[in-house]
């Protein structure tokens, strides 16, 4: 099927006209400014009435960037539910261009999965699910799938061959599904994608890109690829995934907030960027030729962690596209799309420690030129996502003083009016109790919003297991996430300071199963937190037992830190909590069929091509297993052996795989001739002055295949 020259995009009417982009913006922004600059009038108004000082200054400032945030935030909500209020018909939907059309497609795409260090057999069940998924609608023929691997550990490498492998045989994929490992992982993610554009992209007219936990179905991947064929405009198309699979409290309160109140950000969100939109990362369709010609990331200047390779890559790609003509839409109504969590509170704070420092680089970009107004306010609220955590415990920390200064110096009220005594004849106190309940108002409406959309509309209320589980689940999620709020602004705090210290980020896998923190691990990863609780309550008890009573939720989250931690890892708990329907999900009362197509999915498994067994376990599995030896040798390109090839396997022999360097162990894994002399070696040779790692995995052989495994035999 060869790839099919589509119609250019200057031939092609825009989806959404210009005007009234530009129209929808003002309005949103325009009512985002103009509740943050009341708000700040009436602050101000207020300090004027306390008494104004030189802390109140600074204390102003960051109240005008938190409260713009927050009026930001719950703004997306408000319009979301405006959007809603309308209607389908009459909401903007660039998937609509894909209503109606059921002829085959008219090119090719490919689905490509980077993988680091993951499980491959997890990894495998959801590539069989979403091949499954396309091969049911009949457009299996349009595209190709690509595992591209930048594997570190050995031992995993091996094994993500023979998952290939069984996959490939089990769904007669060879020549649909490749896999690729890179030698030389360089600039990451990002790299890896790059270079399967290079080296594959031409072939292709757009790639959907997948994280390893990445599902999607088939109907909505054909989907998004009509709309890609149907508009050449369209550079980018990003879906919202859901989260799925939670097991721990901290999973599933996640899990349970994204659905029941992300589609109202989602929709606020696609008001106002249209055709400005942003790309995640994944879950996304992208057209190869703009994707090749535009994105490739310089490093930035300087070294890490503000400067070298882009880390949140993913943002500055979709900047760059935007900026050079093309459109990058948010698909809010694709439903097929789902992604898996971090487990824990610790392993989503590790992961965040990543996208903060990716975030922070985008200082660099948010005022180069020639930059749209959608892609600064993508970059500015990346960058606030973590910036914010800082302010807001500086703004806290001013506010402490303040209270401090003002209760030690033992002063007085002066008797000042403001203008809100004037006009609306209120003391100080209700002054502070008005934008108080304003405050919280923002906070609590977008889930309130969402609460009340889901109990009003009968096919969410029954999808979500019906109206108690919904208030419970909407309750229990805003008390724990009060509790969990302190700790991560505290912990985000931490982050940035240490970026702006000077330590760079590494690159580990995603942990995405556990069976939760331990005790120890809390304590140590929370103590700063915990030390800064007590350390603020005492302080707070001596101002006055109101101020105290004031930061109670702040200091009970940074007190309780390690065991909300370890509370909320466990997944007995959040067991207990699923038995009850308390934060169930529709994909969990109800899984679709491309989850319930992975569960059941088993191709990569094959007892007799196995590199997982105790006994001959990757590497060894590759060099010893006559199955797994042929997979791996395959796959490698063929070369002369060399004195110095052979001498480094006969060590390998004589030494077993300890005693190499792990970068020797590799190089001998890419050299093919000395993989099959090691393999004919360990089968043909005496054992005498051969290590006992191989002989031991030689006689695991002699348990027949179809006895019942044990763990210490092959």
């Amino acid at each position: 099927m060869e790839p099919t020259t589509l119609p250019s995009r200057d031939s092609v009417r825009p989806f959404f006209s210009r005007f009234r982009t530009v129209l929808r913006r003002t309005f949103f922004f325009g009512s985002v400014v103009l509740l943050n600059i009341a708000a700040i009038l009436w602050l101000t108004d207020l300090f004027w009435r306390m008494g104004f000082q030189k802390a109140h200054y600074p204390l102003l400032f960051i109240f005008a960037i938190l409260n713009g945030l927050l009026v930001l935030g719950s703004s997306h909500a408000i319009f979301g539910a405006f959007d809603m209020i309308l209607g389908r018909k009459r909401s903007v939907r660039i998937s609509k261009l894909a209503e109606g059309k059921t002829e085959p497609l008219l090119t090719r795409h490919a689905v490509v999965i980077p993988i680091y260090n993951e499980d491959s057999v997890r990894v495998c069940t959801r590539i069989e699910a979403i091949y499954g998924s396309i091969e049911a609608t009949g457009h299996i023929e349009s595209f190709d799938f690509f595992m591209l691997s930048d594997t570190r550990d050995l031992d995993l490498w091996v094994m993500e061959e023979t998952a290939w492998t069984n996959l490939c045989r089990r769904l007669d994929g060879f020549g649909r599904i490749y896999y690729r490992r890179r030698k030389t992982n360089e600039n990451r993610k990002a790299g890896n994608i790059g270079d399967f554009v290079r080296t594959w992209g031409g072939r292709y007219e757009a790639m959907l890109v997948l994280d390893a936990d990445s599902l999607m179905d088939g109907a909505d991947i054909v989907k998004m690829a009509r709309v890609m064929e149907a508009y050449p405009k369209l550079g980018i198309l990003q879906t919202a995934p859901k989260l799925i699979r939670g097991v721990s409290v901290f999973t599933r309160l996640q899990q349970f907030a994204m659905r029941l109140y992300g589609p109202l950000f989602i929709r606020g969100l696609n008001f106002w960027q249209l055709s400005g939109g942003s790309y995640w990362g994944h879950n996304a369709l992208i057209r190869v030729q703009p994707f090749s010609e535009f994105c490739e990331l310089p490093a930035l200047p300087g070294r890490e962690p503000f400067g070298g390779r882009i880390l949140s890559h993913d943002f500055v790609e979709a900047a760059l596209m935007v900026s050079q003509g093309w459109e990058v839409w948010l698909a809010w109504d694709i439903e097929g799309t789902y992604e898996e969590a971090p487990p824990t509170l610790v392993d989503h704070l590790i992961r965040d420690r990543r996208w903060c420092q990716g975030n922070l680089q985008h200082l660099w970009l948010i005022f180069a030129r020639k930059l749209p107004f959608s892609v600064r306010m993508h970059l500015f609220m990346g960058i606030m996502a973590y910036l914010g955590s800082p302010l807001w415990f500086l703004f806290l920390v001013l506010g402490t003083w303040v209270a401090w200064d003002r209760f030690s110096s033992e002063l007085s009220q002066l008797p000042f009016d403001g203008y809100a005594a004037r006009w609306f004849h209120i003391d100080g106190v209700q002054q502070s109790l008005i934008l108080t309940l304003a405050i919280f108002a923002l906070l609590f409406l977008p889930k309130i919003l969402a609460v009340l959309g889901a109990i009003v509309t009968p096919s969410i209320r029954r999808s979500f297991g019906g109206f108690l589980p919904i208030v419970i689940g909407a309750f229990f999620e805003t008390l724990v996430s009060m509790l969990l709020a302190p700790c991560i602004m505290a912990a985000h705090t931490m982050m940035v300071l240490s970026i702006i210290s000077g330590r760079a980020v590494g690159w580990g896998n995603q942990n995405r199963e556990t069976d939760g923190t331990s005790w120890g691990d809390a304590i140590r990863f929370h103590a700063v937190q915990t030390v800064l609780g007590l350390v603020w309550t005492i302080v707070a008890l001596k101002i006055s037992l109101t101020f105290f009573a004031w930061m109670i939720p702040i200091l009970a989250g940074l007190i309780f830190s390690a065991p909300v931690s370890v509370w909320t890892s466990r997944s007995r708990y959040g067991l207990a909590l699923a038995k009850r329907k308390i934060l169930s999900t529709p994909e969990e009362l109800k899984p679709p069929s491309v989850m319930l197509l992975a569960d059941n999915a088993t191709a990569a498994v094959d007892p007799a091509l196995d590199a997982s067994l105790s006994s001959r376990r990757g590497l060894v599995a590759a060099v010893v297993d006559p199955y797994v030896n042929g997979v791996h040798v395959s796959l490698l390109e063929h070369t002369e052996i060399t004195p110095a090839d052979e001498l480094l396997a006969e060590r390998c022999l004589s030494e077993g795989p300890t005693g190499l360097t792990k970068s020797e162990l590799s190089e001998l894994l890419y050299l093919a001739p000395a993989m099959l002399l090691m393999h004919r070696a360990v089968w043909l040779r005496p054992t005498e002055g051969m290590h006992s790692i191989w002989t031991q995995a030689v006689e695991s052989y002699r348990r027949r295949l179809d006895q019942s495994p044990t763990p210490d035999a092959g």
